[in-house]
């Protein structure tokens, strides 16, 4: 195994990571977002008013965004398995 092949592996699996992230984090930010306007306009100081909008936003884009997640998930998995078979030869 060379290190190429090592940064390769690592990078696709960092990509892979930021991808799968990346709609529920943007989800949990506009949320976060629209809470601190309203806060910031109400003058409501609350710190907990925002975790219940967020994790109702998280589980809503999870639901929305799972069968393409599964799926490059799935992908991403078999493209692992068939980089580790040619590496064996």
């Amino acid at each position: 195994m060379t290190p190429e092949l090592v940064v390769q592996l690592a990078r696709r699996s960092f990509e892979a990571t930021l991808l799968l992230a990346a709609p529920l984090l943007i989800a949990s930010l506009i949320v976060g977002l629209i809470i601190s306007v309203f806060q910031a306009v109400t003058s409501i100081n609350e710190a907990t008013l925002a975790f219940a909008p967020k994790i109702i936003a998280v589980m809503v884009a999870m639901i929305i965004f799972f069968p393409w997640m599964m799926s490059y998930m799935g992908d991403f998995t078999r493209e692992i398995y068939s980089f580790i078979a040619t590496m064996r030869r």
